[in-house]
């Protein structure tokens, strides 16, 4: 993870133990998500959302998904 990013950004919050980059993963994902009709949203697509607000790289996207417990289709 980059050290360039604030301490507020990789600290889980106490409510619900999720860092504002996780947080606003979870946002652009339920967005997105309710914009294609409740389809699944491709991982590039959403890599694209979550540049909007979080600088990361595509890896660091995939990790975060992994800890989330978002899964794709499998294809």
């Amino acid at each position: 993870m980059s050290s360039l990013r604030g301490i507020d950004e990789v600290i889980p919050d106490a409510r619900d133990g999720l860092t504002k980059t996780e947080r606003t993963i979870l946002y652009v994902l339920s967005e997105t998500q309710k914009e294609l009709g409740g389809r699944n949203v491709p991982t590039v697509m959403l890599y694209g959302r979550v540049l909007e607000y979080v600088n990361i790289s595509e890896q660091e996207l995939h990790l975060y998904l992994d800890r989330l417990g978002v899964k794709g289709d499998g294809r």
